[in-house]
């Protein structure tokens, strides 16, 4: 990937501008938006457009930028040259800020089968599996997704660092709903990077702790190209305890969007690059728990790593376009409320595959000449109720059949791997298996 373009020096371009009063009309009327054709453009890409008449491009950045100037709102978060980040609330940030607090803080056209408290659990682990898997590959890990997932729902050992690096994702993001109820502290953001960097550094030391004077990190790429230079590491404590602040909302900014406040978290981190390895994880983990922490639950179920990893230069592109204007966060906000858009998006279209999936295995369940219609009805119960015991009792009376009846339909299933039982006193207790959907498509 290239480095932007580096935008002309508005104060150089202002210096040449203002010897020539006839132009001033002209260049200060140029402009009456911060947007070109509804972009909020870099000037990497603002030579791919037209200038007003009579303008060259230089004239028209200028333009754009004595705009974006007097409306952009000044951020606590300094370079490490002691300049603020600012950020622009342009279109169509309100817009999609509207939407998820709509759809991702309430119940608004939520779909049912994650409000439902007997389903969401199947969704609610296989967004974290995805969220593991599409993190640590943006990091490096190299692994598919179905080795991944059968590691992770058998339980068994990693077997290298790739899949280390999955497991601890997936644990970081299950322990971050329970984090979300504290508020942020170095000592928080230590045990979150201790979690996600477990066992995958060549150096245990590393983990939970600041880089050291002497631990140059920089992001570049495999030529040497140099793409972030982050602050000096004697300096991160004090830059820590004031994005602990700013996360806690300790620091008077004015309204800052909790949404908005979740996204420059994630920028924050990444810029500073306190640790030695694991920084974009934690970055992304400190997002969710931000998220949670201010009510947007649906992000249990989002991976926004998922989108990110189909277009890695995009996500590279927006900290660079941000770090090379001025500071300017607007790129990297706009480019994480499309991220999150098309996560959302993207759940309700799994949800609804899932769905369709699920009614045509109910549709050939119908048919199944191997079970009887009690067996099918309660297999096609089980399905939309993958935690529902049933027991010899429950099913007799639901089916008014005797005792033997009863049992022997369970235990027919259990033989056909569907159920799987369990003794708890007198009583056994059966209940779906994990892979009930799969096991029924091998039956038919």
């Amino acid at each position: 990937m290239k480095i932007p373009k580096t935008p002309p020096n508005v104060e150089d371009l202002w210096e040449h501008i203002k010897k020539n009063t006839e132009r001033f009309e002209l260049i200060f009327g140029a402009s009456s938006s911060p947007l070109v054709k509804g972009k909020y453009l870099h000037w990497d890409k603002l030579p791919f457009y037209s200038p007003p008449q009579g303008l060259s491009h230089e004239e028209w950045w200028f333009a754009l930028k004595m705009h974006r100037r007097n409306l952009l709102k000044q951020l606590p978060l300094l370079d490490k040259n002691g300049e603020p980040f600012k950020y622009l609330e342009v279109d169509p940030i309100p817009e999609r800020l509207h939407q998820i607090d709509q759809g991702a803080g309430g119940f608004i056209q939520m779909p049912e089968q994650i409000t439902n408290p007997y389903t969401r659990d199947q969704y609610y682990v296989g967004s974290l599996i995805q969220e593991a898997i599409t993190s640590s590959q943006l990091e490096g890990a190299a692994t598919t997704r179905k080795v991944a997932t059968e590691m992770i729902r058998t339980g068994r050992p990693p077997r290298d660092r790739s899949e280390q690096m999955i497991l601890n994702n997936f644990k970081t993001m299950q322990r971050i709903g329970k984090l979300k109820a504290e508020p942020l502290s170095k000592k928080l953001v230590f045990e979150i990077h201790r979690m996600i960097t477990d066992k995958t550094l060549k150096d245990s030391s590393d983990t939970g702790r600041f880089r050291q004077s002497d631990e140059r990190i920089v992001v570049g790429d495999m030529y040497n190209e140099i793409f972030h230079d982050p602050p000096p590491a004697d300096r991160l404590d004090e830059r820590m305890s004031v994005m602990c602040d700013f996360a806690n909302d300790k620091i008077p900014t004015g309204f800052i969007h909790p949404v908005v406040r979740s996204i420059i978290l994630h920028f924050w981190l990444a810029y500073d690059h306190p640790f030695v390895d694991g920084n974009g994880r934690t970055a992304r983990a400190l997002f969710y728990w931000s998220m949670l922490r201010n009510g947007f639950w649906l992000f249990e179920f989002i991976s926004i790593s998922q989108i990110i990893l189909k277009a890695p230069v995009k996500y590279a592109r927006a900290f660079l376009y941000t770090e090379t204007d001025e500071n300017d966060l607007t790129y990297f906000i706009l480019h994480q409320l499309e991220v999150i858009r098309r996560a959302i998006v993207q759940l309700h279209e799994y949800i609804k595959r899932r769905t369709e999936r699920l009614q045509a295995v109910e549709r050939k369940l119908r048919g199944l000449a191997v079970l009887n219609h009690r067996q099918r009805d309660l297999i096609s119960h089980a399905l939309r109720h993958p935690h529902q015991k049933y027991t010899i009792r429950s099913h007799q009376i639901s089916h008014n059949v005797v005792y033997q009846t009863s049992r022997l339909d369970l235990l027919n299933l259990e033989k056909r791997e569907l159920l799987k039982c369990n003794k708890v006193g007198k009583t056994w207790y059966f209940t779906p298996v994990s892979d009930l959907e799969e096991r029924l498509a091998k039956l038919s």
